[in-house]
């Protein structure tokens, strides 16, 4: 049976809200589950959408924004990543 487009299987992918320093946000950002976990935890993500940023800017012609956190969405406001 065809699944339905759009869907998240379950455990594919790990969503993040990625705040800006300019205060600008930006929600469900999608990373893959397999880069998370180990001792690095969601440490990766941040490189991830990092890179992420990079291509769209490239794309769109404009400059990248600096983040200033990253947090999994639903997650608790102390275990936002500040981004150094």
């Amino acid at each position: 049976m065809a699944k339905k487009p759009g869907t998240n299987p379950k455990g594919e992918f790990v969503f993040f809200d990625v705040i800006y320093e300019d205060g600008s946000q930006r929600s469900n950002r999608r990373v893959p589950a397999e880069i998370l976990g180990g001792l690095d935890k969601d440490e990766p993500a941040r490189g991830f959408i990092i890179e992420q940023d990079r291509e769209i800017a490239e794309k769109s012609g404009r400059s990248t924004l600096a983040i200033q956190s990253i947090a999994r969405v639903g997650a608790t406001p102390e275990k936002a990543m500040k981004v150094k």
